[in-house]
Formats: structure tokens, sequence, C-alpha cells
């Protein structure tokens, strides 16, 4: 290789990085303590060029940077990615509430994609797939290893054409195959319904740009008869969304200019206190908030969550809870604590950067720890379906920065007669909801039947003093999966209302 097309590799190489650094801020730049690390640049630059030269088939130069970049986005947390022109299209429809695919929120665990959460009524959901489900392989093609980009870029495709998505559960000993035809999903991120005893019911699925006023119509519509006699707000699997959005939310029960969260990050901007005050919750519409009807603030309330409620529904809950304002029940949330931003580095791209951690009007911290619920309750009284993955989970996430404590999932070992049968997901709302159940009769001052919170220590000990077992797929599938024991038993707990 020529001298001259090294150094012409070296600078395309040093701008590309000089860009990035510039579309981050001159804070980025000016935080550093010493000169941009050139040896690690030229090193950069030389793979580039060995790659250009010599691998088996040509490589476009946008391939080869657009893979450098996600590289070095990915290596950093869970939540911190490059955006192609596709990712960043798909984000900004799904932030709006409509987009096209299955209805499932992914992420990736043990080598393989796995699903966060799936959005309620969206073709995944109906074909029965769960939250915590390993998707070992995609139609015909095994998912183990591959980037979550490349999984995404097969999962999506044109409504009305089939795909077929191979799944691993922890409570199933054999595969789990279902077939799935894509649609437009559109997420009406806000439901509800009253219940029989006077109770008002509202399910967020999702924090989009319209929750807070879709939510404030909600509460309208609820209470046109008459004002309930309590409220369940249900977060169980809303996997977050936007940060705005959860501060519209806990307006609607909170004062005015109440504090909902503050984040803590390495620049100013990233330093933040949230208050409920419009410009902290509205993006381009009207005062929504004005229209909250008087009942909605006072009204006893109970906000019920699980593993899979995650990021914006964690700050509600932790708002909620810490102003007093709501009883929290459920099982302990997923503690996602951090805050992404998208920045463009172009017309079609961006980068989902980490770039603080936030905290509850108390100044707790839930990363990596999560909500803890003042009543814990499983999903059903023998215990909860099955285990999610959490943020402890996810490799290279961000610490805790307050508690070294943090809380991973642990999966319970099924029974013969579990094994044998297949368990239907729960329906949320519906009369067979017992986390629901248990939520009412703390509403109405009656006995919560409530399961006791695995304690770490004690968790922790169980699984020195019992084998680990190994749960194996058929022969030549090449995966196995540690199952953890997780032992329950629900005490009944009489509620202070």
């Amino acid at each position: 290789m020529s001298s001259t097309k090294f150094r012409s590799y070296g600078l395309v190489a040093v701008g590309i990085m000089a860009g990035v650094a510039i579309s981050l801020g001159i804070s980025a730049v000016a935080q550093r303590p010493g000169p941009l690390p050139l040896d690690e640049l030229r090193q950069f630059s030389s793979v580039f060029a060995i790659i250009k030269n010599n691998y088996v088939e040509e490589v476009e130069d946008a391939d080869l940077l657009g893979g450098a970049i996600a590289g070095m986005v990915s290596d950093l947390d869970p939540h911190s990615a490059y955006l192609d022109a596709d990712a960043f299209r798909d984000m900004q429809s799904a932030t709006q509430g409509e987009f096209g695919g299955l209805g499932i929120e992914v992420g990736t665990r043990d080598g393989f994609v796995s699903v966060i959460a799936p959005i309620e009524d969206t073709p995944a959901a109906r074909a029965g797939v769960l939250a915590g489900d390993l998707i070992i392989k995609i139609d015909e093609t095994p998912t183990q290893g591959m980037s979550l980009s490349d999984a995404v870029d097969l999962m999506r495709g044109k409504p009305g054409t089939p795909i077929v998505l191979t799944l691993m559960r922890a409570d199933e000993s054999n595969p789990v195959v279902v077939r799935i035809v894509r649609d437009i999903i559109r997420v009406h991120s806000v439901r509800g319904h009253m219940l029989d005893n006077g109770i008002a019911y509202v399910r967020i699925s999702q924090f989009q740009d319209k929750t807070g006023a879709d939510l404030v119509e909600k509460l309208r519509e609820l209470g046109q008869n008459g004002a309930p006699t309590g409220l369940v707000l249900d977060l169980r699997n809303d996997p977050g969304g936007l940060l705005n959005a959860a501060i519209g939310v806990s307006g609607a029960f909170l004062p005015s200019d109440a504090l909902v969260v503050s984040t803590k990050g390495r620049t100013p901007d990233a330093n933040q206190e949230y208050r409920i005050r419009p410009a902290d919750y509205l993006r381009g519409g009207a005062d929504y908030l004005m229209r909250v009807p008087e009942w909605a603030r006072t009204v006893p309330m109970v906000v019920l969550v699980n593993g899979g409620s995650a990021s914006a529904s964690e700050i509600v809950a932790g708002a909620l809870q810490d102003y007093d304002r709501a009883e929290v029940l459920g099982t302990r949330t997923f503690g996602k604590g951090s805050v992404q931003v998208i920045l463009p580095i172009s017309r079609e791209t961006a980068i989902k950067l980490t770039t603080s951690r936030y905290y509850t009007p108390n100044g707790h911290s839930i990363q990596a720890t999560g909500i803890t619920p003042d009543y814990h309750v499983t999903e059903t009284p023998e215990g909860d379906l099955f285990q999610r993955p959490r943020e402890a989970d996810l490799l290279r996430h961000l610490s805790n920065d307050q508690d070294r404590l943090e809380i991973r999932s642990q999966i319970r070992l099924p029974s013969e007669d579990e094994s044998q049968r297949r368990r239907e997901p729960i329906e949320f709302g519906s009369d067979t909801d017992y986390q629901l159940q248990q939520a009412v009769n703390l509403l109405q001052g009656e006995p919560v039947q409530e399961s006791p919170p695995p304690s770490a220590m004690a968790n922790a000990q169980a699984n020195v003093n019992q084998p680990t077992k190994v749960l194996e797929l058929p022969e030549g599938s090449g995966i196995r999966m540690k199952i953890e024991p997780l032992d329950t038993a629900p005490p009944e707990r009489v509620p202070a209302l």
C-alpha cells in the first residue's frame, strides 16, 4: 500500500471522527484532557484500508464506516445505538404511534434477539409472543450472534406478508413456533374502562407524543357519569418512550410545578430538572393538563407495574410513589434508569446516545435495581407466569451510582405439570387479571394477597445450595439455557387505607 493512499485513508478517518465529535457539541471535545488519540485513529484507518484492499468481496465505504460507528456506539451500553436510515425512520414513526412490523420491542440477551415486550393488540401479541422470549430463528435463519439491526431488518417487511419466529421460552421444554402476518402497527397508547365497582381502569402501553393528551381525554370520558371511587393506572409491560410524555402523564395526577424527574450526566445540558410545567411536557400542542378532571387529582389510586415496566413507566411510577399520590402494586420494574438522546449525524442517520442517569423526586436512582412496589403481587397466586430479563441482565449495562445491589432475573423452574400445559398470557384489565383484582381490593380496603418479595440474599444462598439445571434444545441446536430455581408462597396482607 502506498504511503499516499495510507495518508488519504487516515484523513478520511480523522474527518469522520471529527464530524461525529462536532455533531455531539463542542463541549465533548473541550472536556477531553488531551489531544485526539492519533495512534488509535491511525489503527482505525489501517484496518479500514486493509479491509478495503483485501476483503474477499468489495465493500462500500459507507457500509464500512456505518459498521464502525455502529460498533463504537453499541459497545457503550445496551441502549446506545447507531440508527441507519431505516432505523431512524422507524424510530420516528414509532414515537408518533404508527409503524410497520410485528409489534414487539426487542433487545439482545445471551447472544440472541430477546423480546422486551409485545405491544398490545398487534400481530405479535395476538400470536402469543411473550416478554422474555428468545428469538432463536427468524424464518429459517438462526439468530445466535446476529446483530440487532440485522434481526430487525429480517423481521421488517410489507404488511400482509408472513413470518415464522422460533422462540425459546423459559417455561417450555421445546421451542415455540409462531406464524405472524406483518401489519401496519397503530399503537393506541391509552385505553380504559370502568370496572363494576365504580373504579376506573386506565392502561398506558407506550409513551408517545399524544399519550398525555389521550390520557386526559380518557379520564374525562370515564368520569362523565360521575367521579369514580378509585383509579388503577396500569403500566405493566410498558417499555417506555418519550420523556416529555412521562412528565405530562405525571402532571395529570400531581400539582403544578412538582418535580417529576431529574437527570445527571457529564455535560451541563445533561443535568436537568423536569417539572410539571408546559415547557417540560408539551411538544407542539395545547396545554391539555388544564382539562384534567378534578377527581383524577384526589381519588385513591394504585399503579400496576411488573418487570416489563421500563424507562418512562418507571419515571411515572417513581414520581407517584415518592409523592405518596399512589400505591404501587405488582413486581419490581425493569430498572432502566438512563436517558438517551437522538443526535442526528446526517439528514437520514443518527445515534441514540446515553447521556445521563435519571432520579426520582426523592433523588433515588433505579438504574439496574428498578422500582420496588409497595405491595409485591405476582401475576398469579402461584407466582409469575415467566420471568422477564431485567436491565441488570443486559451486557454492558450501566451500574447504579447509589446502590451496589443489582436485581437480576431468576428463572423459576416449572413443575412437570406446568411443563405439560401451555400457559396463556394474561389479558390485562380482564376479570381474570389477578394483579388487578388485588389493586381493587387495596382501593376498597379489603385484604391484599401479597407475595413475599424475593430477597436477593436469600435467592443468592438458595442458588448456591441448589444445583443449576440446564434446559437443552433438541440435538443440533447448540443452545443451552440456565434455569435458576425460585420459590414463592403468597401470604395475605391487609391494606392500610
